[in-house]
């Protein structure tokens, strides 16, 4: 028999793994606000800032994270996403004594092996806490670990740059995760796996093969996760490259680009994650489940056209301006994708389908969007100089456009599902 989890056991875990999920951010957005400084400091191109904060880190993160989540649905959760802690904090610290492009990027590379066995298990954590009718808003609040993570790099990073150099920078936001990762260690409890639904018997988890023939077979998570990769891909590019963008062709300070970027994105995005889980449960409660994507499609088509004047604007203020609406709506997809994975999948698959889609997400968005607009920057400046950074991130919206279609179609397919439970009832 299961033991019972208390309401405060419940919440405590899922505001551990908030702080996990934003120490990882931090330590990975961080290269937003310090790309520029460093770019200047070891002299590398574009196209090398993008494998920088880019591919690089998304094939060690993204491929390592299937077989970390195959250990996790077999083993203690916990203790992984401990030790996962622990390596990516120290590996960001010494960043800040790299001295060339190499080394960082070994460095890099190293933060995205450590943060590769952290998601999917918390995934698994929270659905096994949390019923599929409360799941979409406690991972909207484990999502806006994204948010709070890039507030605190943000600010941390563009200010210290300016007052001691990005080496220091990259030490401050490192250590403390040392500590977080005893914490979880020591206070965080591993709850039975399948809790939430009431499950007895043990779970045994299948082979790795089985999940992916799973996932290809069920439309509804083919086309979420297509669509979350396709809109990551404008997202994670515009999070790396707008402080950028603002250092280089607005001429701001990393203090005072770190700042609006910390207000708009860590708390307006935050606020659209948190929003987007509560309205996507909202909805999906009195419409049907096809409103957990609809809800993202929407969002991506009031906030698209605002990208654009985001990267065109002639001054700052109207460039700041424009991205107010972006930044809130262009995290609404996580919540609304992550529950919709977790009710689509069995209980002894959670981890291994949150690391396929964490890896198709991460390889095209986090590895593509930011080295696509590095590589296509440095195109465009044969002939448009500085202004190439501009022409690169406007190649990422034809990429939401595509990302669209793929959330409209996993709607139609979430409706015909319950409309053929309601028929065979």
């Amino acid at each position: 028999m299961n033991p019972i989890i208390s309401d405060s056991q419940r919440k405590y875990t899922l505001f551990m793994l908030v702080l996990v999920f934003t120490s990882s951010h931090i330590d990975r957005q961080i290269m937003g606000i310090l790309g520029q400084p460093i770019k200047e400091s070891l002299m590398i191109s574009d196209t090398q800032l993008g494998l920088l904060t880019g591919i690089m880190f998304a094939v060690f993160y993204a491929t390592l994270g299937m077989p970390m989540a195959m250990w996790a649905d077999r083993h203690n959760r916990r203790n992984l996403i401990s030790f996962s802690v622990f390596l990516w904090s120290l590996m960001t610290a010494l960043c800040g004594a790299a001295t060339n492009f190499v080394q960082l990027l070994l460095l890099r590379i190293g933060v995205g092996v450590g943060e590769a066995g952290s998601n999917p298990p918390s995934h698994s954590i929270i659905a096994d806490l949390y019923p599929p009718e409360r799941r979409a808003t406690a991972m909207a609040i484990f999502g806006t670990g994204i948010n709070w993570g890039i507030l605190f790099g943000f600010l941390l990073g563009g200010w210290i740059n300016e007052w001691f150099g990005w080496r220091t920078a990259f030490v401050v936001v490192g250590l403390p995760g040392i500590f977080l990762a005893i914490l979880v260690r020591y206070t965080v409890k591993e709850p039975p796996r399948g809790y939430s639904e009431q499950r007895q018997e043990a779970v045994k988890p299948p082979a790795f093969s089985t999940v992916v023939k799973f996932m290809w077979h069920n439309p509804v998570l083919r086309h979420i996760v297509i669509a979350g990769a396709l809109i990551s891909f404008t997202g994670y590019a515009s999070v790396i490259w707008i402080p950028i963008y603002l250092v280089r062709i607005h001429e701001m300070g990393t203090g005072e680009a770190g700042s609006y970027l910390a207000l708009l994105i860590g708390v307006g995005g935050a606020l659209g994650i948190y929003l987007g889980g509560r309205l996507a449960d909202f909805l999906s409660a009195r419409h049907g489940q096809q409103w957990l994507p609809w809800v993202i499609m929407l969002a991506n088509i009031i906030a698209a056209p605002l990208l654009y004047f985001t990267f065109m604007a002639e001054t700052p203020m109207a460039a700041i301006a424009a991205y107010v609406i972006p930044a809130m709506f262009g995290t609404i997809y996580v919540a609304p994708a992550f529950a919709l994975i977790q009710n689509q999948t069995p209980i002894e698959m959670r981890s291994v389908a949150a690391a396929i889609n964490l890896f198709i997400v991460n390889i095209i968005g986090l590895g593509l969007g930011p080295f696509s607009v590095g590589f296509f920057s440095d195109y465009f400046s044969n002939d448009y100089g500085a202004d190439g950074l501009r022409y690169g991130l406007m190649t990422t919206l034809v990429i939401v456009v595509w990302g669209l279609f793929h959330y409209l179609r996993c709607g139609q397919l979430l409706r015909q599902q319950t409309q053929a439970v309601i028929h065979n009832a």
